[in-house]
């Protein structure tokens, strides 16, 4: 048996990864320019969250429908749709002359990575030889991972010596890369059927995310009781349940939520999604704590955490090999206990977090992320059959984003509420950062003991 990757076959993850890591590298690099966006545009915090927020609603709103977008169109088909609509939204956000249209950009950003961000774990997943997928999905974690370790520099960089437009300014180069490589490295290996797409499941999907993600967002600055805050978390709960009951009734649902009833699938699922919450929730807090509380430039901010996120896109493909060898329970449960140290220590200093303090800590905490991610995907994904794999991808990349926009909205909601609570800008943001960490400190602690209850069944690789 032949267990080489052929070079095409890297070539077109590589490709896919790109565009992705491309769309982390803006979401981080951003974080960064918050404070600068908030008054170039008189916005407040939880207004320029949605910078994030609406690109990760965009995101999770298009991956459910990955699965029949896959069995019904080309692979080469789809990533030339994704990175077109990609290139278009970084052009416009480069040019933006107001907040609105910066957001617009950020959305048709997020249709191309909707699209895209599956194709790259797809493509491992059908087209790598078996004893290989640990570490390629370690590598393709790696593409995804670099880039909160790169985003903030960046960001910080240009914000210093020139302006924050050139943050899309500069990543065009990358793309038209990522965009030539995909025309010579992207193959078919999958026939292609006839799948119809639900309209009414879509449209369910969006009011879900939209609902849930806006109620959250909103919790800070307005009234529980009130049409933004539950009026919003209640279209999104129906929406919810109306998509549950229409995709248990349909011949074809785009997301096949049957796959949910292997407890051991779903409790790796559910571990990824507290983990992509407290991940995205940290990665939106720790910039603004550093420059409003700590007061210190935003290029600073972005060193301070790139020696974290630098370990923790490293330690993906290490793990994954890892993996390869022992199975998931080592690397899983020793990841989930790292991340939850980290965060911990961090709510346990909240009062006292200096910069040279949070550079230790996130190292730390972000080495446990690393060592989780890919690997709850792949070990998740080995307890389905082959055949069930695409449609469990679909999934795990929903709740990614999904996940990552609820992280960064409650980070967002529960610091503005902090901010409203006194006149001082920096109290009210260590007040509510230190709330953030409180219930992170517990999603963190479920999530260890949910992976080491997923990780007793034995893995047959």
């Amino acid at each position: 048996m032949n267990d080489k990757i052929p070079s095409r076959v890297i070539g077109a993850v590589v490709a896919t990864g790109l565009m992705s890591f491309c769309g982390v590298v803006v979401e981080t690099a951003m974080n960064i320019t918050f404070p600068t966006l908030m008054q170039e545009f008189h916005v407040a915090t939880d207004t320029v969250q949605w910078m994030t927020t609406l690109y990760m609603l965009v995101v999770a709103s298009m991956v459910p429908l990955s699965a029949t977008l896959k069995h019904r169109f080309k692979t080469k088909q789809l990533f030339l749709s994704a990175i077109t609509l990609f290139i278009i939204g970084v052009v416009l956000d480069a040019i933006a002359p107001n907040f609105t249209i910066l957001l617009l950009g950020r959305g048709i950003q997020g249709l191309g990575t909707g699209i895209s961000l599956p194709l790259m774990f797809n493509i491992i997943l059908e087209q790598v030889p078996q004893p290989k997928i640990g570490a390629m999905m370690g590598v393709g974690t790696l593409i995804t991972g670099v880039a909160p370790a790169i985003g903030p520099t960046f960001g910080g960089t240009l914000i210093a010596m020139l302006n924050w437009r050139y943050i899309f300014i500069l990543l065009l180069p990358l793309l038209i890369f990522a965009l030539i490589l995909g025309l010579f490295c992207i193959e078919q290996k999958s026939p292609i059927v006839h799948a119809n797409i639900d309209t009414i499941s879509v449209i369910l999907i969006v009011l879900t995310f939209c609902g849930l993600i806006f109620g959250i967002s909103n919790i800070g600055s307005t009234r529980l009781v009130s049409v933004s805050v539950a009026g919003a978390l209640l279209l999104g709960v129906i929406a919810l349940g109306l998509f549950i009951f229409r995709s248990t009734r349909i011949a074809h649902p785009i997301i096949n939520l049957s796959l949910l009833g292997n407890q051991f699938f779903s409790g790796h699922l559910i571990a990824f999604a507290l983990l992509e919450i407290i991940a995205l929730g940290v990665s939106f807090l720790l910039p603004n704590y550093i420059q409003i509380v700590n007061r210190s430039s935003a290029l600073q901010a972005g060193l301070i955490v790139l020696p974290g996120a630098a370990l923790g896109a490293i330690a993906a493909p290490l793990s994954g090999r890892l993996y390869d060898y022992v199975g998931g329970r080592l690397p899983l449960r020793s990841g989930g206990l790292i991340a939850l140290l980290g965060i911990a220590a961090f709510m346990l200093m909240s009062h006292h977090l200096n910069d040279m303090l949070i550079i230790f800590l996130y190292i730390i905490f972000m080495v446990g992320i690393g060592s989780s991610f890919g690997n709850l995907m792949t070990n998740g994904l080995q307890q389905l059959n082959r055949t069930d794999q695409t449609d469990g991808n679909a999934l795990f990349s929903t709740v990614q984003q999904f996940c990552g926009a609820v992280g960064t909205s409650l980070a967002a909601a529960i610091i503005a509420a902090g901010q409203a609570e006194t006149a001082s800008l920096s109290v009210g943001t260590a007040t509510g950062s230190f709330h953030v960490l409180i219930l992170f400190v517990i999603l963190s602690l479920a999530e260890l003991v949910i992976i080491i209850w997923a990780t007793n069944k034995p893995v047959t690789h």
